[in-house]
């Protein structure tokens, strides 16, 4: 049997085409290859990553002024990393701190090392869509009136959907109540670089915003960059974590990838991005024809996002996916209950473009002769009742005499000792020490008997609750 490497290298080989991340969608860019041979560590002449003083210092420099940062650090353990020193370096153990709830899991994760109490901002649910929308500037502030206390804020933007908050407002609120604001921007590293797109968190005011250059950009998988700004960020206690909390031993490969794509955005961003945005312009024109799936967008939207939504077609979001995978070699990012998304970026060739289009418009002349089914009602993300903190119903499950699994519908009412999430995108719709309400189990059971797998979990099907005698 194969081995990974050789399973990659036949699959680099195939004709399967990537509406993916990684951004450089399996080419790499011109006149740079990443060989074993650059492979190196810290040696001489090729500067520390913790103790940057050389050739890695002026690399960061350069990106902060390419991203309109003051200062920015390179991340060579994905965005993960650099949401957890964010986080953690912004508050103290107990603060309170207020999330929107379509975070990532790196952001719960960060609330329960530092046994923070998080407050929730959920965003609408578009019933017409059946997409998550933005988070308002009215709850932020509604919610730092309601809990004084708040000591940072955490926004995702854009979502894994592409949807765009107002930023800008958002950090007109929080800025208020002088206490920094974090911007989950991993999907958006290349917002600024085009008229087309919107500017990016650092330029309507965000203290500290994280970038996914991999995601969007020709960058290596696992690179990101942790940008910080202002006085309001202690970026002392940010870096320190981020020392903690990263690789002693980043990967040269990695870095380079970093390097290189930073010196393309500030030497040929515009000879890049204009004949992509021409091609993406001209897709998403053609897409708007279909005469049955649907090109969804909202008002503040990243338009590198393209969703086609099967809604009312009496078709899933999933058996889009499955189509567009076997039978086209179409290789989408993911798939939702109603809708699937295709990630672009400027690596994109316009052959694959019309592969996509293409395929859709097939599908679409199928679906007309098709009998329409009305989709079940669905909800936004539900609501759970914060028992006890994260750590504490962690703690307890450590002790198997504390916990049982259950199903979906007998777990209802309980209290969770896991996470569970669809990843993608990874946000948690349960965290350990909430109730699970009715609407949150009926929901999971829905994507379960939907095919879909439900991530966190310990035993597929089942979650793990607390017994009703070690809630105390």
């Amino acid at each position: 049997m194969n081995g990974l490497y050789d399973r990659l290298t036949e699959y680099s080989a195939s004709d399967y085409y990537g509406f993916h991340m990684p951004g450089h969608k399996r080419r790499g860019p011109a006149g740079i290859s990443l060989p074993y041979e650059i492979d190196i560590t810290e040696i001489e002449g090729f500067d520390d990553l913790h103790h940057a003083d050389g050739i890695l210092k002026d690399a960061q420099q350069l990106a902060a002024k390419v991203y309109g940062a003051q200062e920015t650090r390179y991340l060579v353990n994905g965005s993960t990393a650099g949401i957890l020193s964010a986080v953690l370096g912004s508050t103290k153990k107990g603060n309170r701190i207020l999330v929107s709830r379509h975070c990532h899991k790196s952001v719960y994760h960060a609330v329960c090392l530092n046994d923070l109490r998080p407050v929730y901002l959920y965003p609408e649910f578009n019933t017409s869509l059946h997409m998550n929308m933005d988070i308002s500037v009215s709850a932020v502030r509604t919610a730092l009136m309601e809990c004084p206390d708040i000591r940072a804020v955490v926004i995702v933007s854009p979502s894994y959907d592409g949807v765009i908050s107002d930023i800008e407002g958002i950090a007109g609120a929080v800025h208020e109540r002088g206490i920094p604001l974090i911007v989950d921007e991993a999907h958006g590293a290349h917002l600024g670089f085009h008229p087309y797109f919107e500017a990016n968190a650092l330029a309507k005011g965000a203290d500290v915003v994280i970038h996914s250059v991999h995601k969007t950009l020709p960058s290596l998988t696992q690179t990101a960059l942790l940008h910080v700004q202002g006085e309001l960020a202690d970026r002392r206690r940010i870096f320190r974590y981020l020392d903690m909390l990263q690789s002693s031993s980043p990967s040269y490969i990695l870095m380079a990838g970093i390097d290189k794509c930073v010196h393309m955005l500030d030497e040929q961003g515009a000879e890049l991005f204009e004949p992509y945005v021409q091609r993406l312009a001209e897709l998403r024109e053609s897409l708007g024809r279909l005469k049955c799936l649907r090109l969804l967008e909202t008002e503040r939207y990243d338009r590198s996002k393209v969703v086609i939504s099967v809604n009312g077609l009496g078709i899933t979001g999933r058996e889009l996916y499955r189509m567009l995978l076997e039978r086209y070699h179409l290789q989408m990012e993911m798939a939702a209950g109603t809708y699937v998304v295709a990630m672009t970026s400027v690596n994109d060739s316009r052959e694959g473009f019309e592969r996509l289009r293409n395929a859709l418009f097939e599908i679409d002349a199928e679906l007309q002769d098709k009998k329409r089914e009305p989709d079940g009602d669905l909800a936004g993300i539900p609501v759970n009742e914060q028992v006890m903190a994260c750590s504490e119903a962690l703690g307890i499950s450590d002790e198997p005499a504390g916990t049982e699994l259950l199903g979906w519908r007998d777990a209802a009412g309980r209290i969770s000792a896991e996470y569970a999430y669809l990843y993608p995108p990874g946000s948690p719709l349960i965290v350990p020490g909430e109730r699970i309400s009715p609407e949150t189990a009926g929901l999971l059971e829905h994507y379960r008997m939907a095919g879909f797998s439900i991530e966190g979990l310990e035993t597929a099907g089942r979650i793990r609750v607390l017994r009703k005698d070690a809630c105390g």
